[in-house]
């Protein structure tokens, strides 16, 4: 090898899991909007979730409060993540009076829409699987809104997503 040769790092892309409500913004909306900026995220650890997202991850789309909960699509996201800017508007619900311009306190991704699933892919389907057993959307006490998954996680999830829709 030569001395002055650069070695390129290839990153293997995350996978992440992200909640809305779809009364608020769901799977259709993403579909609709084609992307979306996701901020109003207010949770430390899902903020810095969002701070290790990379453009190209894969995102699973998780509908919460909703007559059937789930996971009911794919996205992938298309911006590192920025300032939100909801922190700085006092008309927003999301505003944050200590939150500094030079020094923002929370974050927003770019993600757009890749998939909706035929059928949701329910929270007893999720529990069903083994190979899920330590999903942190499983985990109980778990409420974030932003949480890692790994590959074969992922992986388990399209596999169920294509079962579920057979039934």
């Amino acid at each position: 090898m030569a001395k002055n040769s650069i070695v390129q790092k290839i990153e293997t892309p995350h996978h992440w899991l992200m909640k809305s409500e779809p009364s608020v913004y769901g799977i259709a909306d993403l579909a609709r909007d084609r992307h979306t900026l996701w901020e109003g995220v207010r949770n430390y650890q899902a903020r810095n979730f969002m701070r290790e997202m990379s453009v190209g991850d894969r995102v699973l789309f998780y509908h919460s409060n909703a007559d059937v909960v789930g996971i009911v699509g794919v996205a992938r996201v298309r911006s590192a993540a920025k300032e939100d800017p909801t922190q700085f508007d006092s008309q927003s619900e999301y505003f944050d009076a200590g939150a500094k311009k030079d020094d923002p306190r929370w974050s927003a991704v770019e993600v757009e829409f890749e998939s909706k699933f035929a059928a949701v892919v329910t929270l007893d389907d999720l529990r069903s699987d083994r190979a899920l057993v330590s999903m942190m959307i499983l985990r109980k006490g778990n409420r974030l809104s932003v949480t890692p998954v790994t590959a074969g996680e992922f992986a388990v999830v399209i596999a169920l997503a294509r079962s579920v829709a057979k039934k």
